[in-house]
């Protein structure tokens, strides 16, 4: 008969005691697990174990914590009868544990969310732990950090004592590895993999409970942590690594290292990897291996992870041309943030400047504290085109014809543009409260349900301070809520503002009537509001009203307190989602039709409607106060690769963005691809199967987007400088 722990070791560990903390208990799974689990090495012979069954029926996620999967549970059940009776009380335990869960979370209003509007909370984000505590310090460090504060906080013991099962744990896997190394080089053929694997078992004598002393047993360290973390983010791997990488003095080995790991990362899709960056007095902080990273993504041509490379004021030449080599072979990497502007940024919501420069992106480009922080997840989205959408309706959706938001009066009685751009405001106002609201009843029940020991160790200020990652424990526990369609709805609000107010060539009755219509037999009022001015043109009275509705959005926005203990923030990243939220939006005065997904993808002009090349974006898009985003504040343009042929072209585009930054921009995202391809791709699938582009915070491959997608990036001007 075989046990329970054999079969579902997370199950068994949670289960032991069923008196303990829920916290505890999960401490305890993790435990169990880290015994019993199938280890794996990746293909390039790297640990790549993850805390999951491989039935299916539990694991531990980054974004989860421990889950449950009870349709598998009840399989298991089948498949071992003789555990039948114990198997299906677990299941109803678990569904118990989760009517709890659901009954906190039932005030969440799901209307908005429904109709595309907003949301907020729902999922558990991504975050960067300090995997250099491992690396650089050893598990047996971090046991030192709980002995010095748990007799602080005595009615939290349970929560160390999760938090040690959760070291332990980590503990069991490297020795367990360490012999598996062994076993694996005893039957291996080839000399090279052979020396590899006695090198990792060498490494895991020491790490992880012990500092890393070179490069492998610090490559080591990471990846079995990293690994079991769920293949995240790595954070700012070029400062954490550094150490180790001083002390090995053959530099074909660190090579050797990079390229396993990337294949990793491209076959595991793991998320942020942040390079270079400046200390609190703007010095420079690239170093060996972030040229030598910046080698790798050039060698491989992969669109994952997503690289983030940070600049400043003090940033050498020699890395600005690397980066120029770098983003010509087309990846869409790296994306470019400026400390100047993010650090600004992070300074005005009261973090310390020795902190706010040591920022780094998560996921596709939300920003952390690396190792000290729980607030670079998206906690949720608000689409400003439907808000003005609400704001036409008197609180309608126009998709549905159903009340969904509140009442800001009838738009035909208004008699002046101020009346019907408060209205709008109104209509903002209360689609942000609302997510922020969402958002924090889910932080409370991640919070209380969804503890997470192994990232606990990970955080500053969790073992200090005795709280868990997700409850508060983190130096800082700010909110991340994106703005989205900001283009669409300052063409619409500026259109309005000209066409019905001032010229008073239509009136509001014309245009209702024309957008309930989807503009059919209202062709050259469709046609007079299509061609109105855009954002993205470099006309003031257009984007002074688009900034003024995205200002309003993050005052709101620090108006409100986050669950876990800080201010909600905003930024804009649509990821993939621009056109979804374009086919839930009804006609808008912009001249866009009901369910067309063309919309905007970032903070710059919606796709195709910037005529004035380059130079005129970046100056609309400068009128927006960069330093009021804490989230990514995503900028993208697409060049032609021609331009990058040459060292003239990328000069060229070096001197643009250096421009760009020095007048206060945060971000910038570039995808260098020929307009003849992109089509050809559309038509010719088969033929570009490596052709990769920038979709919103991340690089994906082309052939893998669906049409509506693939649409708004060819819409996307190609720019010439």
């Amino acid at each position: 008969m075989k046990d329970i722990v054999k079969i579902d070791p997370f199950l068994y560990g949670y289960f032991l005691d069923e008196t303990l903390e829920h916290g505890e208990r999960v401490g305890l799974a993790l435990l169990y697990a880290a015994k019993n689990i199938e280890l794996r090495f990746s293909r390039r012979l790297l640990p790549e174990t993850a805390f999951e069954t491989k039935y299916g029926s539990s694991g531990y996620s980054p974004s989860e914590g421990l889950w449950f999967n009870t349709d598998n549970i009840m399989r298991l059940a089948d498949e071992f009868p003789e555990h039948k009776e114990t198997l299906h009380r677990y299941v109803e335990e678990i569904n118990m544990f989760r009517s709890k869960a659901k009954l906190l979370n039932c005030g969440v209003t799901d209307n908005l969310n429904r109709s595309g509007a907003e949301w907020g909370g729902g999922w558990g984000g991504h975050s960067n732990p300090d995997y250099g505590r491992i690396i650089n310090f050893g598990t047996d460090h971090i046991r030192s950090i709980i002995a010095e504060n748990r007799d602080k906080y005595p009615d939290e013991a349970w929560f160390y004592r999760s938090c040690s099962c959760a070291l332990d744990a980590i503990d069991i896997v490297g020795e367990r590895y360490r012999l598996a190394a062994v076993e694996k080089a005893e039957s291996c053929e080839n000399d090279d993999d052979k020396a590899f694997l006695m090198r990792m078992a060498k490494a895991f004598e020491t790490v992880p409970k012990k500092p890393a002393y070179d490069f492998t047993s610090a490559m080591c360290s990471f990846m079995l942590i990293f690994a079991l973390d769920g293949s995240d983010s790595p954070g700012r791997f070029d400062q954490y690594m550094y150490p180790s990488y001083l002390k090995t003095e053959n530099k074909e080995e660190i090579t050797d290292l990079l390229d396993r790991l990337w294949d990793y990362f491209y076959e595991h899709r793991s998320w942020n990897l942040c390079i270079s960056g400046s200390d609190e007095k703007f010095n420079d902080e690239s170093n060996g291996l972030t040229y030598d990273i910046l080698a790798m993504v050039r060698k491989k041509g992969y669109n994952t992870p997503n690289l983030t490379c940070r600049v400043h004021k003090n940033t050498p030449h020699k890395l600005w041309s690397e980066i120029a080599d770098t983003l010509a072979i087309g990846t869409g990497l790296p994306a470019l943030y400026n400390d100047d502007v993010v650090c600004t940024a992070l300074e005005k919501i009261g973090i310390p400047p020795e902190d706010s420069h040591d920022y780094c992106m998560n996921g596709c480009n939300q920003i952390d504290i690396f190792g000290k922080s729980h607030m670079g997840l998206e906690d949720g989205e608000v689409i400003f085109a439907k808000c003005l959408e609400f704001a036409l309706h008197n609180g309608v959706d126009a998709m549905t014809g159903e009340l969904i938001s509140i009442r800001t009066g009838d738009p035909t009685d208004f008699e002046t543009y101020e009346r019907f751009e408060r209205a709008f405001m109104e209509q903002l106002e209360f689609v942000t409260y609302n997510s922020c609201s969402s958002a924090n009843s889910y932080q409370h029940l991640r919070g209380v349900f969804e503890p997470h020991p192994l990232r606990s160790c990970l955080i500053e200020g969790c073992l200090e301070n005795g709280r868990d990652y997700r409850n508060g424990g983190p130096i800082y526990n700010h909110g991340q809520i994106l703005a989205e369609g900001i283009a669409d709805t300052g063409d619409s609000l500026y259109a309005v503002k000209k066409l019905v107010f001032d010229e008073k060539k239509y009136t509001m009755s014309e245009l209702i009537a024309a957008l309930n219509a989807n503009f059919e037999g209202y062709e050259q009022l469709h046609c007079d509001f299509k061609n109105c001015e855009k954002f993205g043109n470099d006309i003031e009275s257009v984007d002074i009203i688009t900034a003024r509705a995205l200002n309003r959005f993050f005052t709101v926005l620090k108006r409100n307190n986050t669950y876990r203990g800080g201010v909600f923030t905003g930024g804009c990243s649509t990821f993939n989602r621009a056109a979804s939220y374009g086919s839930q939006t009804a006609a808008l005065p912009n001249g866009k039709l009901k369910g067309e997904p063309l919309l905007a993808d970032s903070i710059a002009a919606t796709p195709g409607r910037d005529t004035n090349g380059p130079t005129a974006q970046i100056k609309s898009v400068l009128r927006f106060n960069h330093t009021d985003a804490c989230s990514g504040f995503v900028f993208q343009n697409k060049f032609d690769k021609k331009l990058f042929d040459g060292e003239k072209g990328k000069a060229s585009f070096v001197a643009l963005a250096k421009a760009y930054f020095a007048g206060g921009g945060q971000q910038y995202t570039v995808t260098v691809v020929s307009p003849e391809d992109l089509l050809d791709a559309k038509e010719h699938p088969e033929n570009y199967r490596n052709l990769i582009v920038r979709v919103g915070g991340y690089s994906d491959y082309f052939v893998n987007l669906d049409a509506e997608l693939q649409d708004n990036v060819i819409e996307r001007t190609f720019s010439n400088v």
